[in-house]
């Protein structure tokens, strides 16, 4: 799609916005019906692409993709017109007397761009938001994952007119082309570098952005700790899509005293979880394409690596693979792996270890795994990251009830569920005043000193 045409689908949108359209609650609630029907109708389809683009099973691509879409429509359906409804505070003395409230209203006409990694879910699942909270929505999928792309625009085209929601498929030259545009919202899930790029151009237009990114999000497990269950977990989470999930461990920080036995067990899981030899596994997912392959090869040091290493160029598979003794002086720790390749450090000195991490990039993400109740209240309240878990990895993420975003370097803003309708909506404070009493003693002249006392008491 050319510029030409980008903005003029902007333009029909911003009249479809302006012509009130969106903002009946019932409206809404109707759409994100006709949506959650859609995804059903087309659940088989969206697993065919996804198996395509990332070698996802069918039962991965419904629990971690369109299981999780059609969760977060079904909560927007329920909860919308509680979440639109005006929030009455209350109204300070020096105003009676008055009705002050808090509406919620839709930004307008907002951009939606997502990534590859998980191209349903982080498509669908802000876009539920998007129509709940009332706006328009262009919705630019990623063109590494053009299977999946295809089912998206299949069913929005089904789903709505092109006035109300659309999508805009295409690479670079589209993404930049919309973001020239001067929408009154930007949603983006992707890199920190592309996140600048995104920030850079909302910059100009003054135009609020909520900003889901990455980083080398850490996995503490201490002495304490399940050592079974944590390697368990941490194995189901790290090499979920092949790694390539941005809230996955990136590392592990591990006491030195059980090492060893958490290396042996993730070892143990691996085979368990994934078979002898994993890259035969029909259900084992594949690497995007063929250069972020080639940038994961690189990462692995051979001489470090005590599981996996294998990797199948034809395939762009690379098995689940751990190296120990990392420092951090690795390449592997230079940069996001974002694959299924585990670094393991040792660590002797609980302290040392978060205060290193406080002087690292916030990450999108962390993981304790500890049955020491100081360990756990240090990290959830003395270190910054977009959210975690305790004794468990990833799965934070997969409820409406809390809010998913990142912080600092890992991004900004936050959305599943209420938090979702918030980032796209501005929440208005209105006073209502009343006519039938007007106190004089904000007017001039000031020179009453009983109006004096009273504002002093008031305002108090």
């Amino acid at each position: 799609m050319t510029s030409e045409q980008i903005s003029t689908l902007l333009e029909k949108q911003r009249g479809f916005y302006k012509s009130g359209a969106t903002i009946p609650v019932d409206f809404r609630i109707e759409q994100l019906r006709k949506l959650y029907e859609t995804v059903k109708k087309y659940q088989n389809e969206v697993n065919d692409a996804l198996k395509a683009d990332l070698g996802k099973s069918h039962y991965e691509g419904f629990m971690c993709e369109s299981g999780l879409v059609l969760s977060e429509i079904s909560y927007m359906i329920k909860h919308t017109k509680r979440f639109a409804k005006a929030k009455t505070v209350r109204t300070p003395l020096t105003n009676f007397a008055s009705h002050s409230f808090k509406q919620s209203v839709p930004y307008g006409n907002t951009l939606i761009m997502s990534p590859w990694n998980y191209p349903f879910l982080l498509t669908l699942d802000p876009l539920a938001d998007a129509i709940a909270a009332g706006n328009t929505a262009i919705v630019k999928p990623s063109a590494y994952s053009a299977a999946t792309s295809r089912v998206v625009e299949k069913i929005i085209t089904e789903c709505f007119s092109p006035e109300y929601v659309a999508v805009v498929t295409g690479g670079r030259a589209e993404n930049t082309a919309l973001l020239e545009q001067k929408f009154d919202f930007v949603f983006f899930t992707g890199s920190q570098a592309v996140g600048k790029e995104v920030l850079r151009h909302t910059a100009e237009h003054l135009t609020p952005a909520v900003l889901e990114l990455g980083g080398k999000s850490p996995c503490i497990v201490d002495k304490s700790a399940n050592i079974k269950l944590a390697a368990k977990r941490i194995v189901f989470g790290k090499y979920l899509n092949c790694g390539q999930t941005c809230v996955a461990p990136d590392y592990i920080l591990c006491e030195r005293a059980v090492k060893d036995d958490f290396v042996s067990e993730v070892a143990r899981q691996i085979k368990l979880q994934y078979g002898e030899e994993p890259l035969e596994n029909k259900d084992y997912g594949k690497i995007i394409n063929q250069k972020h392959f080639e940038r994961l090869c690189s990462l692995v040091d051979p001489g470090k690596v005590v599981v996996g290493g294998e990797a199948n160029r034809i395939t762009n598979q690379i098995a689940p693979t751990v190296m120990d003794n990392v420092t951090y002086d690795d390449a592997v720790m230079g940069e996001e792996i974002f694959g299924p390749i585990m670094p393991i450090l040792a660590f002797d000195d609980f302290d040392a270890v978060l205060d290193e991490l406080k002087d690292q990039d916030k990450p999108l993400a962390l993981y304790l795994f500890s049955a020491n109740k100081k360990h756990i209240r240090r990290v959830t309240t003395e270190l910054s990251y977009g959210g975690g878990c305790i004794n468990d990895v990833v799965v934070h993420l997969a409820t409406s009830e809390m809010g998913f975003g990142g912080v600092g370097e890992s991004g900004m803003g936050s959305y599943h569920g209420k938090d979702g309708f918030d980032a796209f909506s501005h929440s208005k404070s209105v006073m209502d005043k009343k006519t039938c009493l007007d106190l004089p003693m904000r007017y001039q002249p000031y020179k009453s000193k009983l109006y004096e006392k009273l504002l002093h008491m008031f305002l108090r």
